[in-house]
């Protein structure tokens, strides 16, 4: 399992990140704001994702109702 992460191409200095910290929690964002989650957040987020309740926000795959 990761430790952290960079939300993007650069790198964790200029771009947000997700870090699992010592004591369990993942922790997402960037200095000085972070937002932290427990395991089972984590983990609700997660499956939420992967079962497409989330998704990508911004250009839409999906066709407008005409």
């Amino acid at each position: 399992m990761f430790r952290k992460l960079t939300l993007c191409k650069l790198n964790s200095d200029y771009c947000p990140t997700v870090e699992i910290v010592d004591d369990g929690r993942i922790k997402i964002g960037e200095e000085p704001h972070f937002a932290y989650l427990t395991p089972g957040q984590w983990n609700d987020l997660v499956h939420n994702v992967r079962t497409g309740r989330l998704g990508r926000v911004g250009a839409s795959t999906e066709k407008e109702p005409a």
